[in-house]
């Protein structure tokens, strides 16, 4: 049974002082997702949520609809200029994002701090 995805936005400072927006997932990532990934994404200020995190750590299952509202949500960031990373995907996911081609629109890291150092 698909558990609810819920999101949470926390804003951090990078270490070079840039304003970071971290998306935090939560929960398993379906078409039923949408709100909370694209909504949350979406509520975001375009004009000041240029450096974008999204955590991934406690996502357990990520379906093709899921994975299809991550890749709208990464178009939709690339179209308006902003940089997005990912963290906090199973070994499994990784593979998956990449596979699909996740990775020419966001850089896939282990760890948020492995990102954040990153950016």
């Amino acid at each position: 049974m698909q558990t609810e995805t819920k999101s949470r936005v926390d804003q951090l400072t990078s270490p070079a002082g840039h304003a970071v927006t971290v998306l935090r997932f939560e929960g398993d990532i379906a078409s039923t997702s949408k709100d909370a990934v694209l909504g949350a994404y979406q509520a975001q200020p375009k004009e000041t949520a240029k450096l974008i995190l999204l955590d991934f750590t406690k996502v357990e299952y990520i379906n093709s609809s899921g994975i299809a509202l991550v890749i709208q949500m990464l178009i939709e960031a690339s179209n308006s200029g902003q940089k997005v990373y990912a963290f906090g995907l199973s070994p499994h996911f990784t593979k998956v994002f990449t596979m699909v081609g996740i990775t020419k629109y966001a850089g896939l890291f282990p760890t948020q701090a492995e990102a954040i150092a990153a950016l």
